[in-house]
């Protein structure tokens, strides 16, 4: 019965589609995040942004496409174009080509954040010289702005780790699909799963020992195949859904923790847990280390489990598959080795003609 409720507290159904009910305090989440970019030491605690903005840009590398209008949804302090102009990994070859493939197919980047101090953090970065970039502070959940209400306006919308903060999930996808073009890319990632795992039960088991209840003190994430639902249900098409995991190794809980406030990643659900009292903290130490902990380094694990997506919207020049029936080829001779002929998709027959 408790690993059933612990698995209740941090998981969160979209099955049908739907969100009656708000999770989030969107105002608390952009206090968290205003007080996190005037933090002397916010800086040093982009590595989890930073890193997947760089996944992003190598994914965005295998697409053959030019973004003449891109959107950056929920751009915190600019990860990804900071990254798209850092020439500081060139000694990479690899890291270099697909830094460089990406940088000549982008035009004009508009950067959408909530928390103003965030969005305007990075002023002094070479990114705003060698990009066409232009900032808009808006509320990533309620769209309000014509600049995102227009219809058939960006080539391409990047999102990475803002909508697991989205109470309305259903209808954000809905949003960013229509102010999408058509044969429009939307490329995006958030934290899913177990995300936190070790803090959470290490929280969970120190508050029952010293309360004897649960409260909600890790956010609830999403599961890729919910993700992979809500966004065919929107309009895209083409799907790629895949996760995997990063694990960083913390001194002490009091460090993870920091580093989540600097990230502006820390909890910002409605119903607001009890305060960590110090007696708390002092039990959850302990318990994580004992559960969890590197018996040899002593370093405390912290695992991190994201979804990537990437989603196009139909337009004239996406492929279609064949009309039913015509295949002219038979499963057992596909089996057997034995096929020989293809069959031919409708948009190679239109090309022939031309």
């Amino acid at each position: 019965m408790l690993k059933f409720l612990l698995r209740r507290l941090h998981t969160r159904n979209y099955s049908t589609g739907t969100s009656d009910f708000k999770v989030f305090d969107r105002h608390v989440k952009w206090l968290q995040k205003e007080r996190a970019a005037n933090n002397p030491e916010f800086k040093h605690a982009q590595y989890l942004h930073d890193e997947i903005n760089r996944r992003t840009i190598e994914r965005l590398s295998y697409l053959k496409v030019d973004f003449t209008k891109v959107l950056d949804y929920g751009a915190h302090s600019g990860n990804f174009e900071r990254l798209l102009c850092d020439d500081s990994r060139d000694d990479n070859t690899e890291w270099k080509t697909d830094r460089g493939l990406v940088k000549a197919k982008i035009g004009k980047i508009l950067m959408v954040d909530s928390s103003e101090s965030m969005l305007y953090s990075d002023m002094e970065s070479k990114f705003n010289e060698d990009l066409v970039v232009e900032r808009l502070v808006v509320d990533e959940e309620s769209f309000d702005a014509p600049e995102l209400l227009q219809k058939n306006q960006y080539d391409l919308i990047v999102s990475n780790l803002t909508l697991h903060w989205i109470n309305d999930l259903p209808e954000v996808f809905k949003k960013l699909y229509n102010c999408l073009k058509p044969d429009g890319c939307f490329i995006g990632s958030m934290f899913g799963g177990d995300t936190l795992f070790e803090l959470r039960t290490s929280l969970q088991l120190a508050e029952i020992e010293r309360y004897g209840g649960l409260s909600p003190r890790i956010s609830p994430f999403v599961e890729s195949s919910d993700v992979g639902n809500l966004m065919q249900k929107a309009g895209f098409q083409m799907l790629t859904i895949d996760s995997e995991e990063l694990i960083v190794d913390y001194p002490n809980t009091l460090a993870l923790m920091h580093d989540l406030q600097l990230m502006g990643e820390n909890n910002s659900v409605l119903m607001t847990p009890p305060p960590l009292t110090k007696d708390m903290l002092l039990a959850v130490e302990p318990i994580y280390r004992e559960i969890h902990g590197d018996k040899i380094t002593g370093h405390l694990p912290a695992t991190y489990r994201f979804v990537y997506m990437i989603g196009w919207k139909p337009g004239k020049y996406m492929a279609k598959p064949a009309p039913r029936g015509s295949g002219n080829v038979s499963l057992k001779d596909i089996l057997e080795g034995n096929a020989m002929d293809t069959t031919i998709l409708e948009e190679d027959k239109s090309k022939d003609k031309d």
